[in-house]
């Protein structure tokens, strides 16, 4: 099961601040144990939504709407995917997690499941999504 772990941004991490070496420290210690134990899939933080744009749909077309995005509580600043056993095993590693702007901070994560394709049924589309994920598509560069 993969479970992608979110940290909500806020005026800090909307400002482009980089975070201060004791929170670093703590968040690569806490990654470091998510890799010992095999579980790390992914991890990064994200830039401001000012160098980032969203692609509203009206009608089936999109348009580009350039950031920055004033609701900086339904931002995400940064991401780690894991993949483990069972949702009780992601609770609590996702318990551990180190605050994410600092112990003096209020913030937030959220976590969710991601979908497996397994979950989609069977269809000629899903296949060929799995072989995608699995890199063998023909014509790769």
């Amino acid at each position: 099961m993969r479970f992608m772990i979110m940290v909500r941004s806020n005026a800090i991490s909307e400002s482009g601040a980089m975070p201060e070496e004791k929170l670093m420290a703590a968040m690569t210690v806490y990654h470091e144990e998510l890799a010992k134990a095999g579980v790390l899939l992914d991890a990064t933080g994200l830039h401001p939504s000012s160098k980032g744009w969203r692609v509203h749909y009206r009608n089936g077309k999109g348009s580009v709407i350039d950031g920055p995005f004033a609701e900086t509580k339904e931002l995400i600043a940064g991401y780690t995917l894991i993949q483990v056993r069972s949702r009780e095993e992601a609770i609590e590693w996702t318990r551990r997690f180190p605050a994410p702007f600092g112990e003096e901070m209020e913030c937030e994560i959220e976590v969710r499941q991601l979908m497996e394709l397994d979950e989609l049924g069977p269809s000629e589309a899903v296949e060929r999504f799995r072989k995608l994920e699995t890199g063998h598509t023909q014509g790769r560069a």
